[in-house]
């Protein structure tokens, strides 16, 4: 009986690979690897191509010890599943990604202060050239700013007294913002539905708020729903619907939707009884129903702003512009 034949494995492309397929010298190839400037853009567009067609993976390893660097970025994030830290992390990546970096990303429990000091220990094992903090949670970035590490890092944050560099969203604007378009369709009797009160985001977000209902002589009032879910926006607006309040402004979407299905549930018209305005503007803001009026943040650009403040010695733009999304879940004050 006749052996099988074993499958050739096949072997990762290396730099001879692509330097063939370019027609190129490897040393060519090295040099777009580290992003040379004295490389031709045409040539560096036909080794990029080439490293596309082969499925090319450079060796971490083997450029740290050639170069002396690392060409990677470390995140550390204390969030997995929320719609902003997840966009932060996305943008990070890809933002690095343009620049020709790698990013290794490093998740710490928020209730550790010690495993912030892993996940630092860790990326600086890795060599990394700068790190990104996106962590929204006050006591994390309290552990942050008690480590001791020579590594250059930069926090996706809003938050005056944090010592370092923050390239963050105005999340103080932003509820300005949502506040100002609430009283400009008559509303006076507005409550604000928290988010979590140790995240950074949900306090600048309450502060806005008070901050301009104090601006207009009215009474803030506030529910802190705990959570950033929809099962938390549930709870809070079934008791919230039942108020005398005539509009709502949402800490995030999740939220929102969660205050939209206690409506429907409960025959409030939405925004006939109550108008309801969210903050993110998620993908699916636009076919909740009705479509949800928002806050817009553009994650991209933080993103952008905090790979670009690590590489280019800190001249980047400290802060994103937010902006009104204003859609069918807002309307006049029915009093």
């Amino acid at each position: 009986m006749p052996a099988q034949e074993r499958p050739v494995a096949l072997r990762p492309a290396s730099v001879f690979d692509v330097a063939k397929s370019a027609g190129v010298s490897h040393q060519t190839v090295s040099r777009v690897l580290n992003n040379h400037p004295s490389v031709r853009e045409t040539t560096r567009a036909k080794v990029l191509d080439a490293m596309r067609e082969l499925d090319y993976r450079p060796n971490l390893a083997a450029r740290t010890l050639s170069s002396k660097r690392s060409r990677t970025l470390g995140v550390i994030s204390t969030s997995k599943g929320e719609f902003g830290p997840a966009s932060s992390i996305s943008a990070i990546t890809e933002a690095a990604r343009s620049r020709g970096y790698s990013t290794i990303i490093e998740y710490a429990d928020e209730l550790s202060p010690t495993s912030v000091d892993a996940a630092l220990a860790s990326l600086a094992e890795l060599a990394v050239e700068g790190i990104v903090a996106v962590a929204p949670q006050t006591r994390v970035l309290e552990a942050l700013q008690t480590t001791h590490t020579s590594i250059p890092f930069v926090t996706v944050q809003n938050r005056e007294t944090l010592d370092g560099v923050e390239v963050a969203v105005d999340q103080f604007r932003g509820a300005q913002l949502a506040t100002a378009h609430l009283l400009e369709l008559g509303h006076t009797r507005i409550v604000h539905l928290a988010g979590p009160s140790d995240w950074l985001d949900a306090t600048s977000r309450l502060h806005g708020y008070e901050h301009t209902m104090a601006e207009h002589g009215l009474t803030a009032q506030h529910v802190d729903a705990g959570a950033w879910t929809p099962a938390a926006g549930y709870a809070a607006g079934r008791e919230l619907l039942a108020s005398d309040a005539t509009a709502i402004f949402c800490s995030n979407d999740q939220l929102a939707l969660g205050v939209l299905h206690a409506a429907h549930q409960l025959g409030v018209d939405v925004p006939g009884r109550v108008s309801l305005i969210g903050f993110d503007d998620i993908p699916e803001a636009a076919h909740f129903w009705p479509p949800l009026t928002t806050i817009r943040q553009d994650f991209s650009v933080a993103g952008r702003r905090c790979v670009e403040h690590l590489l280019d010695d800190g001249n980047a733009t400290p802060a994103t512009e937010l902006s009104l999304v204003a859609r069918a879940s807002t309307g006049p004050n029915p009093i």
